[in-house]
């Protein structure tokens, strides 16, 4: 039977399609499995995250069903037609087990058992049952294997392979030194940018102390998480690397290979004929280390310094941490064990007739919740393609709560999503494209409860996204949702951006509006 042709197969059941539909993103799903997911909540296409239309009509695609049931129909007749018989059984036909090259002839268990006991035969080549004959034979002679008959051809061949992968290994080499010079960059960088802010730090009056102890932070904090992901991103390479060093090795020892045959075998086997089929090294984007956030740092402390009554206290005064409560998160969410990370999980084990493929939503909540005052925290996204950030509202049970594990979709609810480039705000199944300038790296949400004014930043350029009118009564929840993992690509985890022991600016004011009057 040929493999199972991929196109034919429903990416939620990985099986053939059953009464297959076309969403309008024109991903393809059982209609069973898509109505699981509209089951749960609001339609989202499970490959590409896309918020489909609550009034979505769902019609069989008789194109496709046609195509499933050819596909089985033809398999079911090769796989009958593909059964190899012995050419010696004459009245009863047995199944043939092994081929003789020297006789052209398929055998069976006892045939083949013949060909070991006679002395006549024992020379001749015996090879597992095969139909394709001429697959082990010389096109030119029709002889068999026993000398090299590409001698010119595969070797050069393989000579060229070693060459080429020297040549990947070399550009993994550079991707190495350019992830290094990045890393000396931005520990010079935020070296430059500490002592610099410290400088003027020192011609501010005491008062900004606690300002100045926030900036130092912050710094300290984006070296640490740029550290991390310099540090992961070398892993990766070093992985690459490391494949190809093992592909050389497998090479160069089979080029070491005196026996002619045992050679062609190996060939065949490692499909070493053909150039290796590497993934390219993907080149380093310098911009991801850019120091965005240390030169909003820098501004920030030379607007301060001429008009510093207009900016205290501002948002970064408000960062707090929360951390997010494993209770509530969806079981195919992992979470870290400080409560600062969230990704896509592992897929569960056990019967798949009583687990749900699919959800509407893959959230947690924060363990820390808002009724009233100013509230700023910000979450790190880098490079992930897929994400959903934002609040929720209402009383939280504390196990995970299917009724509010939505983001966007209700009233209660808004947050900002990113897929492959694009960024919507959403809330109430209403969706408004925005219009960002700059790849957000990391995503900083404010919630001025008393002004009733949600708002989503550039956290590192602290540009304004996009701002929300909130009317609730209920408390506000910080909620995280790193959608699914598409194909691997989306494994990528949301964190939380962390300060050690942050400024409390309610109680370290005393006198303070005085003192920055006769500043500015």
């Amino acid at each position: 039977m040929e493999p199972l042709n991929e196109t034919l197969k429903c990416p939620a059941c990985q099986d053939l399609f059953t009464d297959p539909v076309k969403l309008p993103c024109r991903h393809d799903f059982c209609l069973t499995c898509i109505q699981t997911v509209c089951e749960e909540g609001p339609l989202f296409c499970p490959e590409c995250q896309i918020l489909l239309p609550p009034n979505l009509t769902l019609e069989i695609d008789a194109n496709l069903q046609n195509r499933v049931k050819e596909f089985i129909i033809k398999s079911s007749t090769e796989a009958k037609s593909s059964t190899i018989f012995c050419d010696h059984c004459i009245e009863t036909p047995s199944e043939a087990i092994r081929t003789c090259l020297t006789c052209d002839a398929s055998l069976c268990q006892a045939h083949a058992l013949l060909h070991q006991q006679r002395s006549a035969l024992r020379e001749h080549t015996v090879v597992n049952v095969t139909q394709d004959l001429l697959s082990l034979k010389c096109k030119e002679h029709r002889d068999e294997l026993k000398l090299f008959c590409l001698e010119d051809r595969v070797p050069s061949m393989l000579e060229t392979t070693v060459k080429q992968l020297l040549q990947i290994r070399c550009e993994a080499e550079n991707a190495i030194k350019d992830l290094e010079f990045m890393y000396t960059q931005t520990m010079m960088s935020s070296a430059d940018f500490r002592e610099r802010i410290s400088d003027k730090y020192n011609r501010i009056r005491v008062v900004l102390d606690g300002d100045e102890r926030l900036m130092m932070q912050i710094i300290d904090a984006e070296e640490e998480y740029m550290s991390e992901w310099l540090e992961s991103q070398r892993g990766i390479v070093e992985a690459h690397i490391k494949e190809i060093d093992n592909l050389r090795v497998s090479s160069k020892l089979l080029l070491q290979e005196t026996h002619d045959f045992s050679f062609i075998q190996q060939i065949t086997a490692q499909n070493m004929c053909d150039p290796p089929k590497l993934a390219p090294i993907q080149k380093i984007d310098r911009e991801l280390c850019e120091p965005d956030k240390m030169r909003t740092v820098e501004k920030l402390v030379d607007d301060l310094s001429v008009a510093l009554s207009q900016y205290f206290p501002r948002m970064w005064s408000y960062l707090s941490c929360p951390a997010l409560d494993l209770k509530t998160a969806h079981p195919k969410l992992e979470i870290s064990q400080d409560g600062r990370q969230v990704c896509w999980g592992v897929q569960p084990s056990g019967d798949a007739s009583t687990t749900r493929p699919y959800d509407s939503q893959y959230s947690v909540f924060s363990q820390k919740s808002f009724t009233s005052g100013q509230h700023y925290w910000e979450v790190i996204v880098q490079e992930k393609p897929y994400w959903l950030i934002g609040v929720t509202s209402g009383p939280i049970t504390g196990d995970f709560d299917v009724k509010h594990s939505g983001l966007g979709v209700n009233k209660t609810s808004w947050c900002i999503y990113h897929g492959e480039g694009l960024y919507m705000a959403c809330h109430d199944t209403q969706e408004k494209q925005l219009n960002v300038g700059k790849k957000v790296r990391k995503l900083g949400i404010l919630a001025n409860l008393p002004k009733g004014e949600l708002s989503f930043y550039n956290a590192d350029t602290m540009t304004l996204l996009h701002s929300f009118c909130v009317e609730c009564k209920e408390p506000l929840f910080p909620m995280l949702n790193p959608c699914i993992d598409v194909n691997g690509l989306n494994r990528q985890p949301l964190t939380m951006f962390w300060i050690k022991d942050p400024w409390d600016w309610s109680g370290n004011t005393d006198g303070g509006d005085e003192k920055l009057s006769s500043l500015s």
